[in-house]
């Protein structure tokens, strides 16, 4: 992937002293590890020419007189966080305006949900942009994706980007962190999908309550015309969808606007009879997997067709699909074994992973961890799910971050039962992990690696270490 080269390195408003030039505004936000007042004189140096900060900062008298010295103006506002959507999008000329911007949000299967709409609606023949976890991207020009959704700096900006190359559609991940830091708050959604929700990010919100508050934000970006998709099988989020809003219901229980039957769920991938207002259709595709895929399909189809695409070019486009970047990516093996690299790394991800994948083979090995400095309630009910499901479990790393990995994997076995615990081994390393396991196979056999999906590094203390799961794979020899 590119660097952002299409849209520009220096920002008229921003909160990164990376992204300041002359003339530019910064935001000085306080952050949850970092006081951006402290990059004021950075900020000026590199050629601010407005500081903004929130109502009662404290600035030091060097950068007060800073301030003076550099000609510039000092803004005070009540929230530093409000003013940096507001003034990014006026500074760009509110570009969001000019697109038909589609937010989705979810415990999971916001990435293949956008990935799947995005390439439905190019297939279709519209210009479009994708915003996710996975990557950023602007008609067929793709970069890296340093958060699910950007901050609004780097979001205006990207929108503007979109304006110059014509774009109609742009399709992005509404996270919850971004609803609850304001990030989209000058941006209004022309339609919105609310995936499922399950328990996730104990460590930024006090409360599964507010968590899910959190992701129903989404509501207040909807254009009064616009429409939401929710999913009626996920009991919570269809009894909190406001009265006032256009909804669409997706549901494989037969009690939804949108319902699906699966006829097939195997290696081959997804097959399944839709049901829709505007008839039953059937739908297949090869990189497509389990009911949960069936779920983001429907999703998908629903804001579809709001646009009027038929059909026929929806199974054009999976037929074309070459699924989602470390999502459910299956590799024949040479001994005739299968490995999957998916991101799976919640509790409710691994059900309906495990769920999809434990009939397609009599021999299943499971290899996983649990990220540092995330949500550490989940950990034993991972691996109550896996050993649940798995023939042979090994625990490994997992992006440990600040924490050791020995801690994260005992938490991961208080979770799995005692008369489980013989199938499970633990090797620290990650590659050997993967070695040792494909060891265990055979051909038919089926060789999970689960929670780093498209992520080729792994995250130890402070260091980002090159790590691809895909090139480990490929030095398999039978």
């Amino acid at each position: 992937m590119n660097d952002m080269k299409l849209v520009p390195k220096h920002f008229l408003v921003t909160s990164h002293t990376d992204h300041v030039g002359l003339g530019s505004t910064f935001v000085a936000i306080k952050g949850f590890k970092e006081e951006g007042s402290s990059y004021i004189l950075d900020a000026l140096m590199k050629g601010a020419t407005k500081i903004v900060v929130e109502e009662g900062t404290e600035l030091p008298v060097v950068i007060t007189q800073a301030i003076i010295q550099h000609n510039a103006q000092l803004m005070r506002v009540p929230s530093a966080r409000k003013a940096l959507s507001a003034l990014a999008a006026e500074a760009n000329g509110y570009p969001a305006h000019s697109l038909k911007i589609i937010g989705i949000t979810g415990t999971k299967g916001k990435t293949t949900t956008a990935f799947l709409l995005e390439h439905i609606l190019k297939t279709a023949g519209y210009k479009t942009a994708l915003l996710g976890t996975v990557k950023y991207s602007i008609l067929d020009q793709e970069y890296e994706a340093p958060l699910t959704t950007p901050q609004p700096d780097y979001l205006h900006a990207f929108f503007a980007e979109c304006n110059k190359k014509g774009v109609e559609f742009v399709v992005m991940e509404a996270a919850a962190q971004a609803l609850s830091v304001h990030r989209l708050d000058d941006v209004l959604f022309d339609a919105a999908i609310f995936t499922n929700f399950s328990l996730e990010h104990s460590e930024f919100y006090e409360s599964i309550d507010h968590y899910f508050a959190a992701k129903c934000k989404l509501y207040e970006h909807v254009q009064s015309s616009g429409l939401v998709v929710v999913n009626a099988d996920d009991e919570r989020v269809k009894k909190n969808v406001p009265a006032m809003i256009a909804k669409e219901t997706i549901s494989m229980q037969g009690h939804g606007s949108y319902n699906g039957r699966l006829l097939a769920s195997n290696l081959a991938g997804l097959c399944m009879n839709l049901e829709t207002p505007e008839g039953t259709f059937k739908l297949s595709c090869a990189a497509l997997l389990g009911e949960f895929s069936a779920y983001n399909l429907l999703a998908s189809v629903a804001v579809a067709q709001r646009y009027d695409i038929q059909h026929e070019v929806i199974q054009k486009a999976l037929d074309l699909f070459q699924g989602v970047p470390g999502r459910i990516c299956r590799y024949a093996l040479p001994n005739g074994a299968v490995a999957v690299i998916d991101n799976a790394h919640t509790p409710s991800s691994f059900e309906a992973f495990f769920s999809a994948v434990r009939p397609l083979s009599s021999h299943l090995i499971a290899i996983f961890g649990a990220g540092g400095d995330r949500d550490a309630l989940k950990r034993p009910l991972m691996g109550a799910v896996a050993a649940q499901y798995a023939d042979e479990i090994i625990l490994t790393t997992d992006n440990p971050r600040s924490e050791e990995a020995e801690d994260i994997v005992k938490a991961i076995l208080e979770g799995i039962p005692q008369d489980e615990r013989h199938k499970v081994l633990v090797d620290l390393d990650r590659e050997s992990a993967i070695r040792k396991a494909y060891t265990h196979t055979q051909p038919g056999s089926l060789l999970v690696l689960l929670g780093k999906g498209p992520v080729e590094y792994q995250h130890i203390k402070d260091t980002k270490i090159p790590f691809s799961e895909v090139g480990i794979l490929r030095t398999l020899r039978s």
